[in-house]
């Protein structure tokens, strides 16, 4: 499967692993493993998928499970560490016609803590996101052990997304993408002096330049 894959946002896809679940939303990384998944199903059925994945390969336990998509196409979604991530139940619905309904979000610890010690996070946007979203620049100023002005927000956004220290994950399916921020402290500490010492960074906003928050 192609590495841009983008899906239906509304489409339901299935586990093959476990039929009685279905996905609305994943965001997978460049290795295939999962960053980001929107589960649904009966409780039952959720608590014994997650207990599964804490089990690895022993004891019918899953190290990683395939999503199956249109024409009966699948991708792999795998999960070397469960330890690495979080889980939030989102809301149950209790009269349908498959009986009570349990929404629950699994996704990377970064997604919700930066790693600030390796300058490493992982941001959820909503598909189509801009290169200069606000919420991208609040997640690298947290981020980045360095201080950033606000104003500077779009020529640094720029300069990390020509480095690839920005970079949009490669597996979408739903209405989120992801975003990897591996950032390079030593290039971007020299690469921000020479702005700086050129004028094109400055203390405070300059006159008829000043962006709009």
């Amino acid at each position: 499967m192609s590495t841009s894959t983008r899906c239906t946002p509304q489409a339901l896809y299935r586990i093959e692993e476990c039929p009685d679940l279905m996905v609305d939303g994943h965001v997978g990384d460049e290795r295939g493993n999962l960053v980001f998944l929107s589960l649904w199903g009966r409780d039952t059925a959720i608590q014994s998928f997650l207990a599964r994945l804490t089990l690895g390969r022993d004891e019918q336990g899953l190290d990683h499970f395939h999503l199956i998509l249109e024409h009966d196409s699948r991708v792999s979604v795998f999960v070397p560490n469960t330890d690495h991530l979080e889980k939030r139940t989102t809301r149950a619905y209790r009269q349908t016609l498959f009986g009570t309904l349990v929404h629950v979000w699994l996704f990377d610890t970064r997604c919700l803590t930066p790693d600030r010690t390796n300058g490493a996070a992982l941001t959820l946007l909503p598909r189509g996101f801009p290169n200069s979203d606000p919420r991208l620049w609040h997640g690298v100023r947290e981020t980045c052990a360095l201080p950033l002005l606000d104003h500077w927000r779009d020529t640094v956004l720029t300069l990390l997304w020509d480095l690839d220290m920005l970079g949009r994950l490669p597996m979408t399916l739903g209405p989120l993408e992801g975003v990897r921020l591996t950032l390079d402290l030593p290039r971007l500490t020299d690469l921000l002096g020479e702005r700086i010492r050129a004028g094109a960074l400055t203390a405070s906003p300059q006159p008829g330049k000043a962006r709009a928050a």
